[in-house]
């Protein structure tokens, strides 16, 4: 069977980046321009500026990514571009620069659903076992993912109010950490105690999630602290709203593994980066005999490689995008539309 390439585009927030990936689970090159330096100046990423930037630097990125591979765009088997969700103007860069190199190498345009690429973040770490469960946590997304095949997503629990992301970065803004605060959250949970009593955010026998409780009792407790004259021990709080979070998160997981009788876990997105998790369903998973899937920690985090490896499988179903693709901020991940087959 012959080998194909793709050449892939992830702008969807504030890194820009493009990989070549060769057939959906090998990284030939990937380049990644981040810009959280500039963003952590303002507590997080502002959309007018992460466009600007995806502007000027995006072209540079295309050559050295090609460079790196030591490739020209007529090995290209195809050009893929995330389409949503993510920030309107991020995402218009991406497609409007994967629209002009599909037109003038004559090359198909395959479009990606962020959160799928995440979860195809796992072909470098492994294949697929279906039916399977992706439990998907990043700082827009908080959903568990039923696959009984390559590419077929149906969502069957989510949050209902602020993603885990989400959670983690405005918990570690009350509590005085930077941006990007849920990185700096794990690590200090590792040398505190969960000593903090916090309620456990939505613990009833659905697949759905609730984070907005456990951000309001951070702020209030964090303000009632204050009002008495005391002073927040934050690794101890970074402690105790990691475990209750991780917990409740691996709680729900296991018994949508055991209703959906899976043979394989998959963890998503940029939250999957963290210790407490990672370690919380090694242990977990262990016990039911169940295999778990994790990205390497430079797959988390948004970049093309992950984008590559889901165009791969949308390239061999038919998924085909004309000239008129517009970005889709708040894309599902069942959806499938801007798609020609």
């Amino acid at each position: 069977m012959k080998d194909t390439y793709i050449f892939a585009i992830e702008t969807s927030c504030d890194e820009t980046s493009a990989s070549i990936i060769k057939n959906g689970n090998e990284e030939i090159s990937t380049v990644v321009l981040s810009q959280i330096d500039i963003h952590k100046n303002f507590g997080g990423v502002v959309p007018e500026i992460a466009s600007r930037n995806h502007t000027q630097a995006i072209t540079l990125v295309f050559e050295k990514t090609l460079k790196k591979a030591n490739m020209t765009m007529d090995k290209i088997d195809a050009i893929a571009v995330t389409y949503g969700p993510g920030l309107n103007g991020s995402l218009l860069i991406g497609i409007e620069a994967a629209k002009a190199l599909a037109l003038a190498n004559n090359k198909p345009l395959i479009p990606v659903n962020h959160m799928a690429g995440h979860i195809y973040a796992n072909k470098f770490s492994g294949e697929f076992k279906f039916p399977l469960l992706a439990l998907v946590v990043s700082g827009g997304h908080t959903e568990l993912i039923y696959m009984d095949k390559e590419y077929s997503f149906k969502k069957i629990g989510g949050t209902l109010d602020d993603s885990v992301g989400e959670a983690y970065d405005k918990v570690a803004r009350v509590i005085g950490i930077p941006y990007p605060g849920g990185p700096l959250i794990d690590k200090m949970s590792k040398i505190g105690n969960s000593s903090y009593k916090l309620p456990t955010p939505k613990d009833d026998d659905s697949f759905d999630f609730s984070f907005s409780g456990i951000k309001s009792a951070v702020i209030n407790l964090v303000h009632n602290e204050k009002q008495r004259g005391k002073e927040i021990n934050k690794e101890d709080l970074a402690k105790s709203f990691q475990d209750t979070v991780v917990n409740i998160l691996v709680k729900k997981t296991i018994r949508a593994i055991k209703k959906y009788n899976v043979k394989q876990l998959l963890l998503a997105g940029g939250v999957s980066a963290n210790s407490g998790l990672r370690n919380l369903l090694d242990i977990e998973c262990n016990k039911l005999g169940i295999e778990l899937l994790k990205p390497e920690i430079r797959y988390c985090t948004d970049n093309a490689s992950m984008i590559g490896a889901a165009a791969y499988y949308a390239y061999l179903r038919g998924d085909r995008a004309d000239f008129n693709l517009e970005p889709n901020p708040g894309l599902d991940l069942e959806e499938g539309d801007n798609c020609e087959k």
